[in-house]
């Protein structure tokens, strides 16, 4: 069982799974490595000056992973709840469950949709439709969120990487209670 399972690894889903991860929740990251950036070259994300996007992904990976997230390479099949009222995600060869699934499957909805979860209009170049979401990323069903393209943001790795962060702090403010806040502080040397 998890806390929080991701379904995507690109910027918008390792994003999100260095947050949650850091935080103390266990994270998995489910992926079909079939992300965008793989084919993208990169010269506007902030911090990194000019970037592949097989090195940036990468980067996102082991920062998450640094933290715990454990990143699996399975294509889900479907997402729905259980009679627990957690959140079931089967793959073509498992099930996981988790209290809180994030869907950052870039520029599609064929997941959403099967699930039932409610769809929209998009308003981006090339990305006709999108998971329809509330300000903090909930979707029609409880317990998943989406961020990122698939959640009406631009296709942009830096506004679709911190897309990722925003909804994983709505889902950790959620799951502790209160406001999460994660500010880390120089150590002195």
């Amino acid at each position: 069982m998890y806390d929080v399972i991701i379904v995507g690894a690109g910027p918008a889903g390792a994003s999100a799974a260095l947050f949650t991860a850091k935080a103390g929740k266990q994270t998995l990251v489910l992926d079909n490595d079939q992300s965008m950036t793989k084919a993208a070259w990169v010269e506007n994300h902030y911090g990194a000056p000019e970037i592949e996007g097989p090195e940036l992904l990468k980067t996102g990976r082991e920062q998450a992973g640094k933290f715990g997230a454990e990143f699996v390479n399975k294509q889900v099949e479907d997402v729905s709840k259980t009679d627990n009222q957690r959140v079931k995600v089967e793959t073509e060869d498992g099930v996981y469950e988790a209290e809180h699934v994030i869907l950052t499957v870039g520029g599609s909805t064929k997941l959403a949709e099967s699930a039932g979860i409610d769809t929209t209009d998009g308003s981006e170049p090339r990305i006709k439709t999108i998971i329809d979401t509330d300000d903090a990323g909930k979707t029609s069903m409880e317990g998943v969120w989406a961020a990122g393209t698939v959640a009406g943001v631009s296709v942009h790795t830096i506004i679709t990487a911190g897309d990722g962060a925003k909804v994983a702090v709505n889902v950790l403010s959620e799951m502790n209670g209160e406001r999460y806040v994660d500010h880390d502080v120089l150590k002195k040397k």
